[in-house]
């Protein structure tokens, strides 16, 4: 497989079709030493199981594992550390690792609990965790979606696995985009297998899954990405991480001359088209350095409120604060521990969407 290459595959039986994109892209030769250390970075980013659009599917890594093992592969492990305040040994049960994991003897690494070491980052300190530092290829496998302050997330943001917690939260305080482009410069990417089953194409945490049914490799994560931002409707621009890596060397975001390889064709070609709910959601807000976490259940509590048809434009003038960045400041109503100085304030690290909802309907509706 060359760096331009592009391979999808479509269809239902997920492990078949992991194989055979996998004997596709010549895996095999990629890796080349049989007894090099393979690692697998799924996307967990919480303890949802795959149907609802949130994490990679287990058959993707049982059909890589049988691919690897039939090649002469066994040294292999899989890998992830679930976003801050998210438990990864749940996400392992919720997705259904700890049964492919006992089922070929593959050790599941809680990178969470991991030891970590600084690194230069293209001249950026960023500390990344030893498991994933250890290995000779790593086999990244994330879920084609949308996120709630990146539009996408695909191969370049999933290696935010792969850090400590600590360092996920000063990323957000650093505006995600650029440390998320310099941590691509030493997290590694040697081969992206994407699950375009049924991402949601509006929040990285699942809820809303659109059916694809589409599987997709490639040796090149900003190409990934690119080709992504291509599918959603997105310009590279739109996500800056993807230009900023392509700058620091990552890889190309040249989709005019990439090769596209179609190892068959759907039944029925569908649009994905995300629903810009999630922008017009934010209007509601007021982010500062927020975590994913927190954001996304705010997010998600202003999705039920306006279902429930609680929210009103003149609550736009009184939004909700979030994030690192008001932990010294007050005001009149935020949610997260960062914002105990606030009037009003929910705490939780993150707080839950219900535990957020409750709140809103309490304290938000009368000072509106």
């Amino acid at each position: 497989m060359k760096k331009n290459d592009i391979f999808l595959i479509y269809g239902t039986d997920y492990k078949k079709m992991t194989r055979e994109i996998l004997e596709a892209a010549d895996l095999a030769g990629m890796i080349g030493d049989r007894d090099a250390r393979i690692g697998f970075k799924p996307n967990l980013v919480l303890a949802k199981p795959p149907e609802s659009g949130a994490t990679t599917h287990a058959e993707l890594l049982a059909g890589t594992i049988e691919y690897l093992h039939a090649h002469g592969f066994h040294n292999i492990r899989i890998m992830e550390g679930s976003w801050v305040g998210g438990d990864t040994e749940r996400a392992f049960r919720a997705a259904g690792y700890d049964r492919i994991a006992g089922q070929y003897r593959i050790p599941l690494i809680n990178l969470q609990k991991d030891s970590a070491r600084e690194y230069d980052a293209a001249g950026m300190k960023i500390r990344l965790c030893d498991a994933a530092a250890s290995v000779d290829f790593m086999i990244n496998m994330p879920v084609l979606k949308g996120h709630c302050q990146t539009r996408i997330t695909c191969a370049l943001k999933n290696n935010k696995g792969v850090i400590p917690n600590s360092e996920k939260r000063r990323f957000h305080t650093l505006g995600l985009h650029k440390p998320i482009a310099h941590l691509n410069t030493i997290a590694r990417n040697d081969f992206i297998l994407v699950d375009n089953i049924c991402g949601d194409l509006d929040f990285e945490e699942g809820g809303s899954p659109v059916p694809m049914d589409r599987i997709l490799a490639f040796a090149d994560p900003v190409l990934c990405d690119a080709f992504v931002c291509d599918t959603m409707g997105y310009a590279v621009e739109d996500v800056p991480y993807i230009s900023m890596a392509e700058k620091l060397g990552v890889g190309s975001a040249d989709l005019s001359s990439a090769s596209v390889h179609m190892l068959n064709h759907p039944g029925e070609v569908r649009t994905i088209t995300p629903s810009g709910k999630v922008a017009r959601l934010a209007r509601y807000v007021t982010a500062s350095d927020a975590c994913s976490a927190c954001y996304g259940a705010l997010i998600h509590a202003l999705n039920q409120l306006d279902e429930e048809g609680f929210l009103d434009r003149s609550f736009q003038k009184n939004p909700v604060a979030v994030g690192q960045g008001f932990r010294s400041a007050s005001g009149p109503i935020g949610v997260g521990n960062c914002t105990r100085r606030f009037a009003c304030s929910q705490p939780g690290c993150p707080p839950s969407t219900n535990e957020i909802l409750s709140f809103l309907k309490e304290h938000w509706k009368g000072r509106s």
